[in-house]
């Protein structure tokens, strides 16, 4: 089993509460029936913007603004992670020329 799977298959399990994976069909179903009638566009990029930014506004607040320690436990490179945390305006203002190291 894939370390992915078995993390959702953990968080699904230890809650009572709706899978994220069932949770964004249901959300997807009713995104499809209010458009009534009217063709979908840029669908994905639309649910990838609206689930990343709560995504990452979470992650850095777990960790305290740690960008090194995000960066890992989202998998991505230092420079991605702050790629879009400046798409979502949420670097400070005195760290936004990425040569500061944080720690």
């Amino acid at each position: 089993m894939k370390n992915t799977e078995k993390q959702s298959s953990d968080i699904s399990s230890d809650t009572s509460e709706i899978s994220l994976q069932k949770n964004v069909a249901q959300i997807m179903q009713h995104y499809f029936a209010s458009l009534k009638g009217e063709e979908p566009r840029h669908v994905y990029d639309f649910f990838l913007d609206e689930i990343e930014e709560p995504l990452l506004v979470v992650v850095m607040k777990q960790v305290n603004n740690n960008q090194s320690e995000a960066a890992r436990i989202l998998g991505l490179s230092r420079g991605t992670l702050r790629t879009k945390l400046k798409k979502f305006g949420m670097l400070d203002n005195d760290d936004t020329d990425g040569d500061e190291s944080e720690e």
